[in-house]
């Protein structure tokens, strides 16, 4: 549903935006329909594309790496997407001749067209595996839960502050072993005490019934 929703705004948004500057809104309405049809087409592909082992294959690398090579990824699997169906309906239409898909392609081929949506393609894969990715390396849901929900006020810390404890807390463990966590009088464990301490409900005042 993620990248079917996307992507169903995204190429929608396009064709709307366009159909404005060329002040032809009115005379357009089958273009959503395609752009619709788009937008199912690439989700299908994504569905492909993640079921590959090689998908993964940058999960460790700097976080760019697996950005630009999921997108040009899922690019390649629209591409292919694309041009089977185009095989699909020329097979199963009146004009079939075995052998002739490649000819009958280049003689009713738009490469203005095709190029401008593929260009589109690979931008909105863009946009949509970096919000992935940042939603893989926050946690599943997390990224939503940042973006429309409320931080508790029995937090110390706002969001700002926390995902830079949370960046601190990661230097730290890639800095040290757990051997110099686990002692006490190591600057490490100081330093993990305090951002944990940081990153936890604030501490409730006493009560006179306590006292």
């Amino acid at each position: 549903m993620p990248p079917t929703i996307f992507f169903l705004i995204g190429f929608n948004l396009i064709v709307l935006t366009t159909n404005l500057i060329l002040a032809d809104y009115g005379a357009q309405v089958a273009s959503f329909i395609i752009a619709t049809t788009s937008a199912l087409v690439v989700a299908k592909a994504v569905l492909v594309a993640n079921a590959m082992p090689a998908i993964r294959r940058y999960d460790r690398a700097p976080l760019i790496r697996p950005i630009l090579f999921t997108t040009v990824f899922y690019w390649a699997a629209v591409f292919i997407v694309r041009l089977l169906e185009h095989w699909v309906r020329y097979r199963f239409g009146g004009d079939y001749v075995f052998g002739g898909f490649v000819p009958h392609a280049i003689a009713n081929f738009s490469w203005d067209r095709f190029i401008a949506i593929q260009l589109w393609i690979f931008v909105l894969f863009l946009i949509y595996v970096t919000a992935s990715e940042f939603n893989r390396l926050f946690g599943h849901g997390e990224l939503r839960r940042i973006l429309f929900t409320y931080r508790p006020s029995e937090l110390q810390l706002n969001r700002r502050q926390r995902i830079y404890e949370l960046v601190r807390l990661g230097k730290l463990a890639d800095a040290h072993s757990m051997d110099e966590f686990r002692d006490p009088t190591s600057a490490a464990h100081t330093q993990l005490v305090d951002i944990v301490s940081r990153l936890a409900v604030k501490p409730r005042p006493l009560s006179s019934d306590t006292l």
